[in-house]
């Protein structure tokens, strides 16, 4: 049995640095109108805001400068992730890439992916999307039943996965597959691939969304084609790589600052004098947030250190998703007005925008009843 410690954190000077500069380059952005913060966020695709963001220094800021990176902290890169949130920014082509899948490649992946890939992400030119879910499996990745099959020189993939996000404009997936029997763990014999989406013997199929909007996907193998070099670490290693993945991808500011935006914008509405029950719920979510906020910093203090805090990640996960879905059910009730996207109104498009979105907050990276097991197996409970 463990208990969980989310130490205090004080950024450093270097990180109050990038702090100011990356609101120079925001601030540049929305005088510019390159983008609305009301209408987008961080799942925004927008291949020309990652390529500025790229050319100012926000992507792969932590990896080696031989692979196109800045060769920052960790807790620099959190502080960059923070003003991208607060500010609406559209990262959406970058985000998986820069978040995750680089950081994967960087650690297990062959000299040969790094040094094909990793500059081309850090320029802000080359994205990726997440192989993990599959049908009639959801959340539970051990179950996964896609296959890959040993071949001279490679592998062969045979299987589907679902929800996968921007597969059809994504440059690569990294894809997990079953290369081995899963023994009585279940977690034994999965693997990890780099998939490029041109190859032969993918088809990718839309799964449109609530608002009409296709940011979903079915994605199909059949005899998809492997090369060696392009396998995360060694055979049966997945889970352990997945593991280690999920606590990039659960645990930064993004899983409880989707819909920051309309709170920001709700606070603009009512204006210096709220009425009591504006100000008493303002006044929590604030608290609340600020909380998520000391956990999700003490997790990048931790990955700094070299830490792998999995279950910490998971926690972040299920209360900031939550919290997430929570903001646009209050918010709706403290102001008098329809939501509408076609509103001229900043608010009302936000509260659309969000309301058509938050029902996929709690689902994407691990439904609440995964993360909750894997909470209660850290604490000694099953």
């Amino acid at each position: 049995m463990r208990a969980f410690r989310f130490e205090s954190l004080t950024l450093p000077p270097e990180a109050d640095a990038m702090r100011r500069k990356v609101r120079v380059f925001l601030e540049d952005e929305r005088a510019n109108r390159r983008y609305a913060a009301h209408r987008t966020s961080w799942s925004t695709f927008d291949p020309e805001f990652s390529r500025r963001a790229a050319k100012a220094g926000f992507i792969g800021m932590t990896w080696p400068r031989q692979y196109g990176g800045g060769e920052y902290s960790n807790l620099e890169r959190f502080v960059v992730t923070e003003e991208m949130l607060a500010a609406g920014a559209p990262g959406g082509a970058h985000w998986i890439a820069d978040r995750q899948s680089g950081p994967q490649i960087l650690k297990h992946g062959s000299e040969r992916a790094k040094e094909l890939i990793l500059p081309r992400i850090a320029s802000g030119e080359c994205y990726f999307g997440i192989g993990m879910s599959e049908p009639d499996s959801g959340s539970d990745l051990a179950a996964a039943r896609t296959r890959a099959d040993r071949v001279e020189d490679g592998w062969v993939i045979n299987g589907a996965k679902i929800w996968t996000s921007n597969a059809h404009r994504v440059h690569y997936l990294i894809v997990l597959a079953r290369t081995g029997p899963p023994g009585q763990d279940r977690h034994a014999g999965l693997s990890q691939f780099i998939v490029d989406t041109t190859s032969k013997g993918i088809e990718i199929r839309p799964i449109m969304n609530l608002s009409g909007g296709h940011e979903f996907n079915e994605v199909f193998f059949k005899d998809c084609f492997v090369p060696d070099d392009m396998m995360i670490g060694k055979p049966g290693e997945g889970w352990t790589h997945v593991t280690g993945e999920l606590a990039f991808e659960r645990a930064g500011p993004d899983r409880f600052m989707s819909d920051i935006r309309l709170l920001v914008e709700l606070i603009n509405k009512v204006g210096h004098e709220p009425n009591e029950r504006q100000a008493v719920e303002i006044g929590r979510l604030a608290v609340h947030f600020a909380t998520l906020r000391r956990m999700s910093s003490s997790i990048a203090g931790l990955l700094e250190q070299g830490g792998t805090p999995v279950t910490e990640a998971a926690l972040v996960k299920d209360v900031g998703t939550a919290f997430e879905r929570e903001v646009p059910e209050i918010v709706r009730k403290l102001l008098p007005m329809e939501a509408s996207l076609d509103d001229e109104d900043e608010y009302s498009q936000g509260l659309a925008h969000v309301l058509l979105h938050a029902p996929s907050f709690t689902i994407r990276g691990g439904t609440p009843e995964i993360l909750r097991g894997m909470i209660a197996r850290s604490l000694g409970l099953r």
